[in-house]
Formats: structure tokens, C-alpha cells, sequence
């Protein structure tokens, strides 16, 4: 435990136990974010003067949870407001100047941006001429030059003194919020929305630590005590079970559901199903978005193996670009993850139009996309991002330049890198000493993701019992380890085709997880690498 608490930067006891109670203490004054004085002083004008307000989302999980977080939390102080999320595929992401024009025509005086606006600079020039205010909470990296907005919420600002850079979209709303609330004494509401808090964060892969790991912990303990009636509704359906859903749960089951309607048609499924108080509703979304899921899935695997045939034809480079008619806006990302996993590339899908084209980008830690992409700003009509994720539009005509420029800085950056995917292990072990109340101690330090990744342990000269393959096309190995005496069942995701590989000895690197099958509860090892031992 000490081991694993100092390779997550807790090195002096004094931050540890903090770290394990994760509580309030995690947590800092909302009034240290930049503007949210002036941010709570032009919504409570709003309220009192009976304004129509309009909550300006995103597409993805964090800003669908973070358009629900704001039109409940606002409800409880009775305003009237507006919901609006972009469609992904025939808008894109970020503030569009005809939306605010619209919203204006409708009789609304002020637009709150969650989880987008902060590159918004020519659109919000745009409002304020019409008339229409805007605040913007947003965690994207800002530009140069920020918007010249009643208020523009966001830790990444210069001079920023929030202690806590990397809240999600939905982590900046909520603190909006709590500013809110507290002002007049109704924190109390804030409790019952943690939950679209810790699905919106988890999903938006943002460092589970400091105020995260807080907000986080909370959000999954409502959603195993009273989640609400659709994402009850999308946890039965997906084959979880309340009471035992993890940060790791949200990352692999529930976000790629929310996010599935926005990559196959409109992320309002999601919305409404976070939303809806009708059982029937809740049922029928589910549902929906289960079916629609598997589309997804099946798409996302016909157009990675395109896209990987192009990358091995021209020949792998510092930077992967790929693209051509065929991409859709939707999975563009996923294939882009799927490739840069694979390779360990920065890599950017282009779904290339005859005027126009979109790209999503998946970089590495090595190489900050949005930085690379900041300094080709002049090619694009709009983009925004972070380091290892991104996104743009532009003219077609500027694809060559941008892509030669984009290799060109991915060599001049990753030169004398050994671009290779790596393992980080925490600590090598024997199975001996994997028993007891040791798995229960590592849950200490959940909950896991970005920034606190699941353990992994390193682990020699492991007897192979019995290996086999299981899923319905063998793409999977089920293996018995022995060791020390103890016997454990392990699984290697994916590893079918390394079947022939397997030795009577293995050094194995692995997570110990608990395999919920039959409805019984066993630990067992998931592999996430193996040698022949020595």
C-alpha cells in the first residue's frame, strides 16, 4: 500500500489520508474560480427579473450531464430556462452564431455555455451585439484571446487561482451551481445531482484526483443507493448491478451508451433519459440507446480496419492521419483512439467532405495535439480540445497543409522517442501475497481512472494449470494460475491469439479484479501482458 500510495504522488503521510477519506477537504471555494462573482451576479439578475435563460451544451457525456446538472440546479431556483445541445454531426462542437441568433428570436436574454464556449470568441462577439449575454463555464484550453463574455468560468484561464485545474465540463457547472446555492442557503440540492457529476467527469477521462476524486466518490455512492430512474432504467438493461457499479463501470458501459446517441443520430436520448421521471420513458430510452449501442460497436470495428489499412499501405509516421468520405463525425474519434492505442501515435481521422472537413484527434502523452493544433489556427474554421483529445473543422482545400505540418512537428517532437505503448507497474509480487484482505485494502484508493489508474502488478514464474480460449469466436483466454501453492483464475481480454504463445512458465503483468459471474463473487487476475519467465 505504501508502495502504491507514493507512485500516485502521495510520497508524505500527511496527503494520504486525505487522499483515502476523500471528502470535503478535496474541495475549494467555488469564488476562486475566475469571473464567478460576476457569473452568479448576472444569473440571480435573471432570475429576479424573470429572463428566459438557455443552457448551451455539448454532444459528448460531459456536456450532456452538465446541460442536465444546470437545467435541474437552475430549476430549484425556479428559472426558466432553455436546454440546447448541438447536433455532432451536423453542427459540431462550440457556440454557432445562427443557434444564438435563434435562442435570441425566442426571448432569451442570457445563455449560460456548459462544458463549451471559451474558443468562442467571434460567436460571443456576435450575442453581445445582439443584445444577448452570455456566461461561459467551460474546462477546454482557452485561446490567446478569451471572449469577451459577462463572465468566462474556467480553471485553465491565465492567472486562474482555483487550486484545481482539471475539473470535467460538468465538474466547472456544478461549481457554478454551488456559488448558486449556497448563497441563499439551498445547498441541500446539491447533493441529489453528484451523480451526473461523477458520470460526466469519468466519462470525459479527467484525473480522478484532488476535487475530482471527491465529487466522484459521492457521485457513485447516489447512483449504488437511488440512482435516478433512467440511468437505473440503462444499468439494468446493460447488465450492471446497482450497488456494484464502478468509476471503471461508467468508462466501459455507461458513457459509450449516453454517448451513442450523438454519434448515430442526437445526444436529446441521452438528455431526456437523465432527465425523464416516466418509467415507461426511462424503459423505452434505455432501449433505444442499448440497440443503438451495438450499431455504434459494429461500425467503430468495420471502419478502424479500413483505417488501419490505410496507416499500414502509406507506412506508420510520428503522426497517423487517415481519412477520406467514408469516416463519419461520430465514431472518427473512436477510430482515432483505436489507432493511436495501437500504434502509439498522435493520430487525427479526417471525415473529408468536398467543401468541408471534420477531424477528430487521440494523441499521446508525449505530444499535446491541442498545442499542435494551436499553432495551424489560421487553417481552421474552428477547433478546440485538449492535450490527448480534439477536434476541427476546416476547408478542405487546407488539408495537405495541415497534415504536412502536423508531421512535420510531430518529428521535430517525438525524435529520439521510443514510441512504443508501455505498461506502468506498480509493484512485483507473488499470488501468495495477493490473498487475504489485501484486494480490499487496494480498494482504499478507488475510485480508479485517469491519473489513478487500476493497480498493476508484475509477477514471476507463474505456472500455467490449464489455458483456453472462450468468447463466441475465441478472442479471449481464460487461464487456472498456480504460484506459492494458491491457484487463480485469470482472463486475458482480447489475448485468444496469443493462445500459442502461452508456456508452462509465464511472467505476467495483470489487475486483480471480482468476477461477477453466475452471480458469484471471485477474485481473479486480468491480464494485461505476458512473457515466457526469465
Amino acid at each position: 500500500m505504501a508502495q502504491l500510495a507514493f507512485n500516485r504522488g502521495l510520497a508524505d503521510l500527511s496527503q494520504l489520508e486525505p487522499f483515502l477519506a476523500a471528502d470535503e477537504r478535496l474541495t475549494a471555494d467555488p469564488f476562486l474560480l475566475p469571473d464567478m462573482q460576476q457569473a452568479v451576479g448576472r444569473v440571480y439578475r435573471a432570475l429576479l427579473s424573470g429572463e428566459n435563460i438557455a443552457v448551451y451544451g455539448d454532444f459528448d457525456a460531459d456536456g450532456i450531464t452538465a446541460t442536465a446538472l444546470l437545467v435541474q440546479g437552475l430549476g430549484f431556483l425556479g428559472a426558466r430556462t432553455i436546454p440546447y445541445i448541438p447536433s455532432r454531426l451536423g453542427e459540431g462542437h462550440g457556440l454557432r452564431a445562427n443557434v444564438l441568433r435563434q435562442l435570441h428570436d425566442e426571448g432569451v436574454s442570457l445563455v449560460i455555455t456548459v462544458d463549451c464556449g471559451v474558443t468562442g470568441l467571434s460567436e460571443v462577439q456576435k450575442a453581445r451585439r445582439m443584445g444577448l449575454d452570455v456566461v461561459i463555464t467551460d474546462h477546454h484550453t482557452p485561446l490567446d484571446e478569451v471572449p469577451p463574455a459577462a463572465a468566462v468560468v474556467n480553471p485553465k484561464l491565465p492567472g486562474s487561482s482555483y487550486p484545481f485545474s482539471e475539473l470535467a465540463g460538468v465538474g466547472v457547472a456544478y461549481k457554478l451551481l454551488e456559488a448558486l446555492l449556497r448563497s441563499i442557503g439551498k445547498e441541500r440540492h446539491l447533493e441529489g445531482l453528484l451523480d451526473l457529476v461523477a458520470l460526466g467527469t469519468v466519462a470525459d477521462m479527467t484525473p480522478l484526483l484532488s476535487e475530482n476524486r471527491y465529487l466522484v466518490k459521492r457521485g457513485l455512492e447516489l447512483i449504488n443507493t437511488a440512482p435516478r430512474l433512467g440511468l437505473r432504467e440503462m444499468i439494468g438493461q446493460s447488465g450492471l448491478t446497482i450497488g456494484k457499479v464502478a468509476s471503471e463501470n461508467i468508462s466501459w458501459v455507461i458513457a459509450p451508451r449516453l454517448n451513442t446517441a450523438s454519434r448515430m443520430d442526437h445526444a436529446l436520448p441521452s438528455y431526456e433519459l437523465l432527465m425523464t421521471d416516466s418509467p415507461e420513458r426511462a424503459q423505452q430510452l434505455a432501449g433505444w440507446l442499448e440497440k443503438r449501442n451495438v450499431e455504434r460497436q459494429e461500425l467503430t470495428s468495420k471502419a478502424t480496419a479500413r483505417a488501419r489499412e490505410q496507416v499500414l499501405e502509406r507506412g506508420v509516421s510520428p503522426l497517423l492521419m487517415v481519412g477520406d468520405e467514408s469516416y463519419p463525425a461520430g465514431i472518427a474519434g473512436l477510430v482515432a483512439g483505436r489507432l493511436s492505442d495501437e500504434f502509439y501515435r498522435p493520430t487525427v481521422v479526417v471525415g473529408v467532405g468536398s467543401r468541408t472537413s471534420s477531424g477528430s484527434c487521440r494523441s499521446i502523452p508525449e505530444f499535446n495535439i491541442i498545442d499542435a493544433l494551436s499553432r495551424c489556427s489560421n487553417l481552421f474554421t474552428r477547433f478546440g480540445g485538449h492535450a490527448q483529445a480534439a477536434g476541427f473543422v476546416l476547408p478542405t482545400r487546407n488539408l495537405p497543409v495541415l497534415q504536412e505540418k502536423l508531421l512535420e512537428m510531430a518529428a521535430t517532437e517525438l525524435t529520439g522517442i521510443d514510441l512504443r505503448p508501455r505498461l506502468d507497474i506498480d509493484a512485483e509480487v507473488t499470488l501468495l501475497e495477493l490473498t487475504g484482505d489485501t484486494y480490499q485494502s487496494i480498494q482504499q484508493l478507488a475510485p480508479f481512472g485517469q491519473g489513478n489508474p487500476l493497480p498493476a502488478f508484475l509477477s514471476r514464474g507463474v505456472e500455467v494449470v490449464d489455458c483456453r480460449t472462450m468468447g463466441s469466436n475465441g478472442d479471449h483466454l481464460r487461464l487456472k494460475l498456480k504460484q506459492g501453492g494458491i491457484t487463480w483464475d485469470a482472463v486475458g481480454f482480447g489475448m485468444g491469439a496469443d493462445q500459442p504463445e502461452i508456456t508452462a512458465l509465464l511472467d505476467i503483468v495483470y489487475n486483480v479484479e471480482i468476477d461477477h459471474w453466475s452471480g458469484q463473487l471471485m477474485l481473479r487476475l486480468n491480464l494485461l501482458d505476458f512473457a515466457v519467465a526469465g
